[in-house]
């Protein structure tokens, strides 16, 4: 059989775990995922790990923030008093809300923090700054 490398097309099956075992996303219970190995379609990590096995090899990998989400930014976080705010918003702590940027580009924000002056929005990823634990099967190389 041969070995994952750069390149291939892989399925996999996997478990995402935060490290006391939490299981944040998993797909088991669905199809595998598909993807072109350094391709960066997944996080760096689980590509390192991917590279290598042999369809229905099993492997369990430690994934640090820097080869998941990254690290979480303090930046990332924001303070918006509530008269910036559209009026007909009813923010609720972790509530997802689309943000819009001056040159259009839009992206996700979690509200953390909710005041009768202001909000706190928080723009890292909901798994940034977390050390990750991911069980992979290969299921086949395409």
């Amino acid at each position: 059989m041969a070995r994952v490398k750069s390149g291939d097309t892989v399925r996999v099956h996997y478990t995402g775990k935060l490290e006391d075992g939490t299981v944040f996303d998993s797909s088991v219970s669905r199809e595998p995922l598909e993807f072109k190995v350094g391709a960066g379609q997944v996080i760096p990590g689980v590509e390192q790990a991917v590279a290598g096995m042999e369809p229905g090899e099993q492997k369990s990998a430690e994934i640090p923030p820097e080869q998941g989400y990254g690290p979480r930014r303090d930046e990332m976080v924001a303070v918006i008093p509530r008269d910036q705010l559209p009026a007909d918003l009813d923010p609720n702590v972790g509530q997802q809300l689309s943000v819009r940027q001056q040159d259009g580009r839009q992206f996700s924000v979690t509200v953390t923090d909710v005041s009768p002056a202001a909000i706190t929005i928080d723009a890292n990823h909901m798994l940034a700054g977390k050390n990750l634990v991911f069980d992979l099967e290969l299921v086949e190389v395409l």
